[in-house]
């Protein structure tokens, strides 16, 4: 059976109380091995780890504040999100939490608090940097933003994945030069109008990761339906199709990058 690793999910959501077991039952079943969990902001936490103590060998956690998710005072959620990152970390160094995340800007939104987005992102790209983790990076209309941001830690070591990417054939060019940072391809590559088919080809297969963004995103044959990671064997046959290569390479390859990138 081949390997896969959803670098991106949200299994803790509401949508899947009802019928978490099944879901991790058939995630398992189809190949995947490791189900990244990616926090969303202070309350999101306790489910998340609850699920990560349950199954602590495949879901692991990650802790971030989405850049949806601020409150007038972010500082004080930023805070408690940090209390709670340096509380978990061992004397020797070790961390359940294997990366900085989900944070980003989004201005599909809300453009009135890109300042504050801003500095959130900032606060928790330095978290990376402290603690030598991966940032699973959400970036909505808001490439310019994101460039100026990220060209102030170049050559930082700063390394982490560019979240359901699906911008530009230029827009790949510019990031593919941010060395250490993957391109998260989800379920938006299996859309009959998406683009990602004529993208994709520019971005070397060694610079993907696979997530489904669950229960989000949907890939066909289940659009319109809540996502789950057992769908990952459609997106990375999908992949397969584009670069012209089997559906064990495009597995092997993209959880070795995810492997690699998140120490797993």
């Amino acid at each position: 059976m081949k390997r896969l690793i959803d670098t991106h999910c949200h299994v803790f959501a509401e949508e899947f109380r009802q019928d978490i077991h099944e879901v991790i039952s058939r995630a398992v079943e189809s190949g995947v091995e490791y189900l990244l969990l990616p926090n969303i902001n202070n309350r999101s936490v306790v489910d998340m780890m609850g699920i990560c103590d349950v199954w602590p060998d495949l879901c692991k956690p990650m802790i971030g504040l989405h850049p949806e998710d601020l409150e007038e005072n972010f500082h004080s959620q930023l805070d408690e999100l940090k209390r709670i990152l340096d509380a978990d970390r061992g004397k020797d160094g070790s961390c359940r939490f294997i990366g900085i995340g989900e944070t980003g800007l989004d201005l599909y939104w809300d453009k009135d608090r890109i300042n504050d987005q801003i500095e959130s992102f900032r606060i928790q790209l330095e978290w990376a940097l402290q603690y030598d983790l991966p940032v699973s990076i959400h970036s909505r209309e808001s490439f310019p933003q994101l460039l100026d941001v990220l060209s102030d830690y170049r050559g930082r070591g700063l390394r982490g994945v560019f979240h359901c990417f699906s911008g530009s054939v230029e827009e790949a060019k510019v990031l593919l030069g941010f060395e250490g940072f993957m391109f998260g391809i989800g379920g938006i590559v299996t859309f009959r109008k998406s683009l990602l088919p004529e993208i994709l080809p520019t971005i070397p297969l060694e610079r993907v990761v696979l997530e489904t963004d669950s229960p989000y995103l949907t890939p066909v044959p289940f659009r319109g339906k809540r996502n789950e990671p057992s769908f990952l064997t459609f997106i990375s046959s999908r992949i397969a199709q584009i670069y012209g290569c089997s559906d064990d390479y495009v597995a092997s390859v993209t959880s070795q990058n995810a492997s690699n990138l998140f120490r797993l």
